[in-house]
């Protein structure tokens, strides 16, 4: 099947999925955050957390539902202090309510981006992601989330063989290249990452920009968004160019287009992974996990022959 465009890669399992709409209005009804009588309209389009778009007398709100999903690193705790935080810093909506298993922002009414989109304002794009890299660790807190992507793989491989995953052959050379792949990085001070580009992720309200969703944000290499946001998008050289020099302030450097490509890689191959371990744990309706993980892994297979043509292999 073809998945929902530019989805969110949070997807909830069969027993959040499958829920009965009218437990959830219900459930939504009874939350005390509400100014007088409320109406209830599911939000669809995206194969995440559900949500909803509610309306009370003090204007409009998106409650979104989500568990922890510790197989993929996700922690709905964390995603709710990061979500304020990002509040805080000015990126994000407000989070006017949280409880176990919900969370309650403002509702934006903002344009939600496409890939085309993301190609189109790639340098606002770029200072947006230099801003919320270097000023969110001002406003986090807790205990620091790290979020490096060859550790995601390692982990991912270690799911997929302890559950015996239909993969477990191809784990050895997912390793391999994700260790090639991973000494191809330059150093980068580290940031404080949103580590789920898609531009699905990105909103426009005709002046200003706005990140949403932050299940995998953590403290990171900007490079991870840089060719997460990059990859998603389907730029091309050229654009992938002009959104790094618009990033680091200037022309980029040979190691860091090597190092933009690798990571590139390093994305899709952390994506077909996510999507081979939610074989195993999730079963949202309607959603094709093997046919995303073909994808995923198709996409991959012409981003490394791009890049071994112009890198070789190490």
């Amino acid at each position: 099947m073809t998945l929902p465009p530019e989805p969110s890669r949070t997807v909830a399992p069969a027993w959040e999925a499958e829920g009965s709409v009218r437990s959830n209005e219900h459930r939504i009804r009874t939350l005390p955050c509400w100014a007088g009588g409320v109406s209830i309209e599911p939000l669809h389009g995206g194969i995440s957390n559900e949500s909803y778009l509610v309306t009370d007398s003090a204007g409009r709100h998106v409650v979104r539902f989500g568990r922890d999903f510790p197989f993929h690193h996700v922690s709905r705790e964390r995603e709710i202090m990061t979500a304020r935080a990002a509040h805080a810093a000015g990126f994000a909506p407000e989070v006017q309510y949280a409880e176990p298993g919900i969370m309650v922002t403002a509702f934006i009414g903002a344009r939600t981006y496409c890939a085309q989109d993301v190609r189109a304002n790639r340098e606002r794009i770029a200072l947006l992601l230099r801003r919320f890299h270097t000023e969110m660790p001002q406003h986090v807190s807790g205990a620091g989330f790290m979020f490096w992507v060859f550790h995601v793989i390692r982990d991912y491989a270690r799911t997929l063989e302890a559950g015996g995953s239909r993969m477990a052959a191809e784990l050895p050379g997912y390793l391999s290249l994700a260790e090639e792949l991973e000494q191809a990085q330059t150093a980068l001070p580290v940031i404080f990452g949103h580590n789920d580009l898609l531009p699905a992720n990105i909103l426009d309200d005709g002046s200003r920009l706005w990140l949403i969703d932050f299940e995998y944000a953590g403290f990171s290499t900007a490079m991870f968004d840089l060719a997460g946001a990059a990859s998603n998008a389907g730029m091309t050289e050229q654009e992938s160019e002009d959104f790094l020099s618009a990033y680091f302030g200037g022309q980029p450097s040979a190691d860091l287009l090597r190092s933009h490509a690798a990571m590139q890689c390093a994305s899709l191959l952390r994506e077909a992974m996510w999507s081979m371990v939610s074989e195993l744990h999730l079963a949202a309706t309607g959603v094709d996990y093997v046919a995303y993980t073909a994808e995923n892994l198709s996409r991959l297979a012409d981003a490394l022959e791009r890049y071994r043509l112009a890198y070789g292999k190490s």
